[in-house]
């Protein structure tokens, strides 16, 4: 399938770039393919994300954005290009040095992924699993200042009154916040997020957004999301990157220039000759 062009800033603004520079996340020329390559989820993705930086990965559903984030922490592996992270090569990575990467790098899933019969406390908790030995089974197995570490987390997301409730007794967005202060118990440098808010409704996706923002800008957390309302990319976003059909089709930074219409492009569907056929709003606004 075709895909059209969008006219893009070729300079990132330096405004939108955190001073250090260093590089958290580096993809250059990712090709992912399925059902023995008849598939080509992802074709010549490129680009890199300095320490600090808040992107946001926008685009029609299939268009790829799961399966990129999937590649930076050895979820997928690639079938062509290269994957830096940390400065580590996640494919060429064995098994313990990839559980060691994962450590680094926390996860929020669009369902949650969290334990329901278990209390909100003891969910975060299994956030220190990574660098902790052996088994726990209940809050009391953890130390007394990852209990306290725990509630802290809770706090931020405004849950520490519920630690001790069962986290499926919860709405969606309070275990949704839950999965946040997880991630942040993890200490990861990056994090993450695959569609987080998709499953609520939109004045709730405001406040867990603007949660999850606010404490990666807080404990300096390279932030990789992929979002489908592009009125919440464009409030929390450093950068947007766009992709059709795997490919890069937009890749800007976040300043007065633009808005959201200007993005929309990215949302056009092609037919097999490349014209536009209709512009996708569903659930955008």
């Amino acid at each position: 399938m075709a895909v059209e062009a969008i006219s893009t800033p070729d300079v990132v603004d330096s405004a939108h770039v955190p001073a250090l520079g260093k590089t958290a996340v580096e993809v250059c020329d990712l090709v992912k393919t399925f059902d023995n390559g008849a598939v080509r989820a992802l074709d010549g993705v490129s680009f890199a994300v300095p320490e600090g930086q808040l992107l946001v990965i926008i685009g029609l559903s299939g268009s790829g954005k799961s399966t990129l984030l999937r590649h930076l922490n050895g979820l997928h592996l690639p079938s062509e290009g290269s994957v830096t992270v940390l400065e580590q090569n996640v494919p060429n990575l064995n098994r313990t040095d990839l559980r060691n990467l994962r450590k680094e790098v926390g996860f929020v899933f669009q369902q949650f992924n969290i334990v329901g019969r278990l209390t909100c406390i003891e969910n975060v908790l299994t956030g220190t699993l990574g660098r902790l030995k052996g088994p726990r089974i209940g809050a009391s197995m953890y130390k007394k200042e990852l209990r306290k570490e725990a509630i802290e987390q809770l706090e931020r997301v405004g849950l520490a009154e519920r630690a001790w409730q069962r986290t499926d007794t919860l709405s969606g967005g309070q275990q949704q916040r839950v999965a946040i202060a997880r991630t942040l118990m993890q200490k990861p440098k990056i994090v993450l997020a695959d569609e987080p808010v998709a499953s609520l409704d939109p004045e709730i996706s405001g406040q867990v957004m603007d949660l999850l923002v606010q404490c990666c800008i807080e404990d300096n957390i390279t932030v990789l999301c992929s979002l489908h309302q592009v009125d919440l990319a464009l409030g929390w976003a450093d950068r947007l990157i766009g992709l059709r059909d795997g490919k890069v089709v937009l890749d800007t930074p976040v300043d007065d220039s633009i808005d959201q219409q200007s993005v929309m492009g990215v949302y056009r569907e092609l037919d097999p000759g490349g014209e536009k056929r209709a512009e996708y709003s569903e659930g955008l606004v």
